[in-house]
């Protein structure tokens, strides 16, 4: 629940902190003295959208902070499931709006962002006002609502994954079926070039290797006598390697009677020696090896002209080619294994639409049996919430196809004077009915809902005397299950309360300032007074203080 919750420098808001307790919370004052601001702040507080319009006059930002104590196991693993962490089944969210629009937010003080709070929000707080309202009016919310009160959470996760398997295994089989088709179409040019391909008989390397080959033989006689250069400079002719190394040998040796020392360049004299001789060995051997061969290498050509012509038209390299050959032979294969394929996908496919089939029918069961009992639970507190003529019923209606939330489309209808026709809740109730309506809704799932906190603004719209009294003892039968706080101009309502605060609004530094205080003894006596009507006037009094006596014992929490 919500232990406390800080406004600062917003609105018409300086410095406010809201103590909040367990039960039935009540918020009143005077029209535009600021109530509706404080559900504002709790909105931006839960990852609603930031706007610099919001920070009061004068200020640099907009602060809201709110602890919430005591949350449930269930609400832990939802908080750490989005990265965060309730200490000690405790966590203090803050958000900070600049007055250029910037905003920022902190869980436990680690940073976080709006989407995340919007996520934390679902959590902790379902915060009904006029929007709230106005979603009833929407078919998937009342379905949702529905599935709610039927405790159809697991059947329901059964169609939606049902129906997912089915769409995936349709998916599937749909791509198969076009990619078999289209092989088809083009087998004769698979065939065509995987024969192509095959017919080439390419070797690893072998375009590298012909490239090399080539220049080889178009150049054989300038090769060869290059190669005999170096041969004769080696091993021929005056001034040859051999003869300067042999003069450098018998210059060593009598270098060595005078100095030997010397002697250890002999073994890099050998070595010289050794490589010269073998290079000229190799030179020779290359050039007696080298010999022009036209029909070689026109044989080479033609060779590398099949490769080029098969790298234009298949990759832009000979791995590109075969592997664009292997492409081509797995399709073709698909030709042999498809049907093979199709038949176990049909099978699967069939399998998932009678278990798609089998949940929705389950489903359904379900949403029938609690169509029926939710339309009795409101029905039974129409009456008592101003309506005595309003009837509810829930008409489920069959879908062209099981969708991945079941069978049927749920939709409220309602009959809100007798004599009237059942009409869609759309196009039947007003703000002041549709409020009421949601509040019997919320009374009869309460117990299911695991949300600790509830905010109702504008609850109490268009009814007063008797009704409100009916409303406020509605109110207080969701409080004995969740924390409540309600907006409400309505002293029947204000008088039930568990913890009872009052706005009011005056001038600080020449700005409109809204103050909140938590009212005791004669000081709420007071408000109720104002709220009948008649602050000072001793009946109005009397009259609140009845209404504060005559509270059920259940309201009288400590």
């Amino acid at each position: 629940m919500i232990a406390e919750l800080r406004i600062r420098d917003l609105a018409t808001i300086a410095d406010v902190t809201l103590p909040l307790g367990p039960g039935l919370n009540v918020l009143t004052g005077e029209t535009g003295a600021g109530k509706s601001m404080l559900v504002d702040a709790l909105a931006l507080l839960l990852g609603e959208r930031a706007d610099s319009a919001l920070v009061r006059p004068g200020a640099s930002k907009a602060v809201v902070e709110g602890a919430f104590e005591g949350l449930s196991p269930a609400i832990c693993a939802g908080i750490d499931a989005l990265g965060l962490d309730a200490e000690d089944r405790h966590i203090v969210i803050r958000r900070e709006v600049s007055i250029e629009g910037r905003s920022r937010a902190w869980v436990n003080g680690s940073p976080t962002t709006a989407s995340v709070l919007a996520q934390l929000g679902a959590l902790l707080v379902d915060l009904h006002g006029q929007h709230e309202t106005q979603s009833l009016l929407r078919s998937d919310a009342q379905r949702d609502i529905l599935d709610l009160f039927a405790q159809a959470e697991r059947e329901r996760s059964a169609v939606t994954d049902a129906h997912g398997l089915l769409s995936d295994v349709t998916a599937t089989e749909a791509d198969l079926l076009r990619r078999r088709e289209e092989v088809r179409r083009r087998a004769d040019y698979l065939r065509h070039v995987v024969g192509e391909i095959d017919a080439a008989r390419i070797r690893p390397g072998e375009e590298a290797a012909l490239q090399v080959e080539a220049r080889r033989l178009m150049q054989a006689g300038a090769i060869g006598e290059h190669a005999r250069h170096i041969a004769d400079a080696l091993d021929a002719g005056p001034g040859n390697a051999r003869a300067a190394l042999a003069a450098a040998d018998r210059a060593l040796v009598a270098l060595e009677k005078i100095d030997p020392e010397c002697a250890a360049w002999r073994e890099l004299l050998d070595g010289a020696y050794a490589n010269v001789e073998e290079l000229g060995r190799v030179a020779a051997a290359y050039a007696d090896g080298i010999q022009e061969d036209p029909a070689r290498l026109d044989e080479v050509e033609r060779r590398r002209d099949l490769l080029a012509t098969l790298m234009r038209k298949h990759g832009d390299s000979l791995a590109a080619v075969l592997a664009t050959r292997e492409a081509a032979a797995a399709e073709l294969d698909l030709l042999d294994t498809a049907d093979l394929d199709l038949r176990e996908l049909a099978a699967r496919r069939a399998a998932a639409a009678s278990a798609l089939e089998s949940a929705a029918a389950a489903l359904s069961a379900r949403r029938s049996d609690g169509a029926a009992r939710l339309a009795r639970g409101v029905n039974r507190l129409l009456p008592q919430l101003g309506l005595p003529g309003g009837k509810l019923s829930v008409a489920l209606e069959p879908l062209p196809a099981i969708g991945p939330n079941g069978a049927e489309s749920a939709a409220f209808l309602v009959q809100l004077n007798v004599g009237h026709d059942a009409r869609p809740l759309a196009r039947s109730a007003s703000g002041g009915e549709l409020s009421r309506i949601m509040l019997a809704l919320k009374v009869l799932l309460a117990r299911h809902d695991a949300v600790p906190t509830l905010v109702f603004d504008e609850v109490d719209q268009g009814i007063g005397g008797e009704t409100g009294a009916e409303v406020g003892a509605a109110l207080a039968d969701v409080a004995a299950a969740h924390q409540v706080l309600v907006i409400t101009h309505l002293p029947q309502i204000a008088a039930r309360a568990d913890r009872h605060l009052a706005v009011s609004k005056g001038a600080r530094g020449g700005i409109a300032t809204s103050t909140v205080e938590v009212l005791h003894g004669e000081d709420r006596v007071g408000e109720l007074a104002r709220m009948l009507g008649d602050a000072e006037g001793d009946a109005a009094r009397r009259h609140a203080q009845a209404l504060l006596t005559a509270r059920p014992r259940a309201a009288r929490r400590k």
